[in-house]
């Protein structure tokens, strides 16, 4: 277990570190162009995302994400003490991975995000798809082709970002600690609520819906 909490908690703050370090530089390079900036934060996430669940999935099952956990958990294929571990060290590697990557471009490690475009109910839909659709990817890749699942999550996950008005958060771990980054990839803290409870509520849909379409 201590072996698979690492990885957890590793995977999630590198995780962090595409995600907020490709928007510091995406943004510093394109000079004011938003589409540029986004391409260069969809393809770093997308890489990366495929890097460590290649390496780390089996050992943790590459999850670095509370929804995803929680999703294994009404399946039943971990416990709650597993799921509870997991999530907790998912959250302290995101937020773990936003100081380093503050640190690797020289700004200020402790910040508040001010991004205020994140909220309302367009956005609050596209989360709730967002993270159905990660559902959908994850475990139809399970049942279909274990082995495509990293470049199956690193596609969908890239392509999210440009087809979801929110660019695709879908994981509360990503969005809890997206903002304390007052950076491209920042969100206002006081949008981060209902982000997760979308989040969350797509996974029950997810378990309600899913499991009889993928379940043999």
């Amino acid at each position: 277990m201590i072996r698979k909490l690492c990885a957890e908690g590793l995977g999630s703050a590198m995780l962090l570190i595409a995600v907020i370090g490709s928007g510091i530089m995406g943004e510093s390079l394109a000079q004011g162009n938003a589409a540029v900036t986004l391409l260069a934060n969809a393809i770093a996430t997308g890489c990366m995302l495929f890097v460590i669940i290649t390496v780390l999935g089996p050992i943790s099952g590459a999850h670095f994400n509370p929804a995803v956990s929680l999703a294994f958990l009404l399946r039943g294929q971990i416990t709650r003490p597993a799921c509870a571990g997991y999530v907790a060290v998912q959250i302290t590697g995101a937020f773990l991975g936003v100081w380093a990557a503050h640190a690797m471009f020289d700004l200020p490690i402790l910040q508040l995000s001010e991004t205020l475009h994140r909220t309302g109910p367009a956005q609050w839909l596209s989360e709730i798809l967002a993270t159905l659709g990660l559902m959908f990817v994850i475990f139809g890749g399970l049942r279909s082709r274990p082995d495509a699942v990293p470049v199956l999550v690193a596609l969908y996950i890239t392509g999210a970002y440009w087809f979801t008005s929110s660019t695709s958060f879908a994981n509360p771990a990503v969005t809890l600690a997206r903002g304390v980054s007052d950076t491209f990839a920042g969100i206002y803290p006081g949008h981060i609520v209902m982000f997760v409870v979308m989040q969350i509520l797509a996974v029950f849909i997810a378990h309600a819906t899913l499991r009889p379409l993928l379940d043999e």
